[in-house]
């Protein structure tokens, strides 16, 4: 315990003196130097040097990845991210992924190879691979494909361990370079909300699974024997509160813990500068951005803001509700992927009933054990509220879908009452993004649309601009205005912190027009 003696000296603390009135439209010029005004007797003014939207991230992470912004835009799955939106990004220097999550398996070959062609290797893009327990052969026919393709960049979401397919991925086409640093053929962006599972991203893959690939032939006894000196991830995205999958972090609690424990795993494992960590969720306004910054993000990524983006794969009608989202317009819902499991997702609330709906069939999951033992006024209400079918009918689609996806999952079914249930309700759940995406008239009430708070907050500050209208919400403007912005709030801060009289206009950055 320590004794009054050993307490350090107490020290007054010296009142700063405020600068002068400042020129806001130099402060909102980044990319040339500003003149400070001096506070009266302190000496000579001081000069900021510019501040470049490129430069507010990890300057190792736009290098490794040969992007000019350390901004990435989201895998939406379903198509949502789509081919257009991932080649306009790349085209703005832009690191964007094609939601290849809930897709079958010819879409994500045929997309693959659409962008292999019309990017290739010249500029860096990636593609999604979701976790997929109730469809392990997909997720490993996924992956196989993204490592026969050429797909050097992949968004790992929906992991909560480690999988082979995603441990082959990241160790096949390990190398030893010139300099005899180990080299990555393929770069995993892990989206995590927990440290638990940042931990398994941050650690260098399982020995055990590293000789399973091998004894298999799926990996070589070289690729295994690097893996284990470098992190199975080289990126973590730090995923808050975000549309779709979430586990409704905060962003200003999330980062810093994962920053920690992303230092301890580097000294536990003796690899230094290896691990970057972004930021995602709760990103829709220029300060969101900034802050992301600020607490140590090395890339932020986007993503509900992008599905009202014209280049994206939502109907016209869909992004026109997100477009008119507020900040509260949002609900949990029972996700079709995980459904037994109780997982939810974060969906829009405003003129869709998908989130009231979803939740009810859940409900009825839970409390009964198969489809016969609900109470028939229950039934008669899915049939004609939610279904709009009769139950026999709904089964015979859901059974011509799994005959074709995944037999396996009919076996199951004729054995299991309640993954016979689980399976027709889902037939609802699944449907509905298609609904969305597809802007089918008839079912607009049922739009399943991914939405976080983000996306009203991006509305509020778009008010009255060129970005209000849809129309004008593609992808780069989006991210340039969204960049630039945080920018100039970073700089108006800076100016703040040296004692000059900042006015609250200059961090208030209104979107316009940009060119890359």
């Amino acid at each position: 315990m320590a004794t009054p003696s050993s307490q350090p000296a107490s020290r007054s603390l010296a009142k700063p003196t405020v600068g002068g009135a400042l020129d806001l439209a130099a402060l909102a010029d980044v990319r040339r130097p500003l003149t400070l005004p001096s506070p009266a007797g302190a000496g000579p003014a001081l000069t900021l040097p510019p501040l470049y939207p490129e430069w507010l991230g990890d300057r190792a992470f736009t290098q490794t990845h040969g992007l000019r912004f350390p901004y990435v835009v989201g895998a939406m799955a379903n198509g949502i991210a789509s081919v257009e939106l991932v080649e306009a990004s790349a085209r703005a220097g832009l690191l964007a992924f094609f939601g290849a999550g809930g897709l079958a398996y010819p879409r994500v070959e045929a997309a693959i190879d659409r962008l292999v062609a019309s990017l290739g290797e010249r500029v860096p893009w990636g593609a999604n691979l979701i976790h997929s327990p109730n469809e392990p052969e997909l997720e490993a026919r996924v992956a196989d494909l993204f490592i026969r393709k050429g797909v050097h960049r992949v968004s790992a979401s929906a992991f909560m361990a480690l999988t082979p397919n995603v441990v082959r991925y990241a160790c096949a086409g390990l190398s030893v370079g010139p300099d005899g640093a180990i080299r990555r053929r393929h770069h995993v962006f892990a989206k995590v909300s927990r440290p638990e599972v940042a931990r398994h991203f941050m650690a260098p893959a399982p020995e055990a699974t590293l000789r399973e690939l091998v004894a298999a032939r799926l990996l070589r006894a070289d690729e295994a024997k690097l893996a284990a000196h470098i992190p199975l991830a080289a990126d973590i995205t730090a995923e808050a509160d975000s549309g779709g999958h979430t586990d409704n972090r905060p962003l200003s609690a999330l980062l810093p813990t994962l920053l920690r424990l992303r230092d301890a795993m580097e000294a536990q494992h003796g690899y230094r500068g290896a691990v970057r960590v972004g930021a995602a969720g709760g990103l829709g306004t220029p300060g969101a951005i900034a802050s992301a910054f600020a607490l140590g993000a090395a890339y932020v990524l986007t993503g509900s803001v992008n599905q009202a983006a014209v280049e994206s794969g939502l109907s016209p009608v869909g992004r026109q509700l997100l477009a008119s989202a507020s900040l509260s317009d949002v609900a949990m819902a029972a996700a079709a992927d995980m459904f037994e499991q109780g997982v939810k997702l974060q969906v829009l609330s405003r003129g869709t009933m998908f989130a009231v709906r979803a939740n009810k069939l859940y409900r009825l999951y839970r409390d009964y054990p198969s489809l016969d033992a609900i109470p028939a006024t229950e039934r008669a209400s899915l049939e004609r509220q939610i279904f709009r079918a009769p139950i026999a009918q709904v089964w015979a689609n859901t059974e011509a879908f799994w005959r074709e996806r995944d037999p396996s999952q009919l076996q199951r079914a004729a054995a299991e009452p309640k993954h016979q249930m689980a399976l027709l309700f889902r037939w609802y759940l699944g449907l509905s993004s298609r609904w969305a995406i597809t802007g089918d008239g008839q079912r607009r009430v049922d739009y399943q649309i991914w939405c976080g708070p983000a996306m009203g907050a991006f509305n509020e500050w778009a008010r009255g601009t060129f970005l209000e209208a849809p129309e004008a919400r593609s992808v780069d403007q989006i991210a340039l205005n969204l960049l630039e912005g945080a920018a100039v709030l970073t700089r108006a801060q800076q100016a703040r912190s040296f004692g000059v009289d900042v006015p609250a206009a200059a961090f208030d950055f209104r979107p316009r027009p940009l060119q890359v």
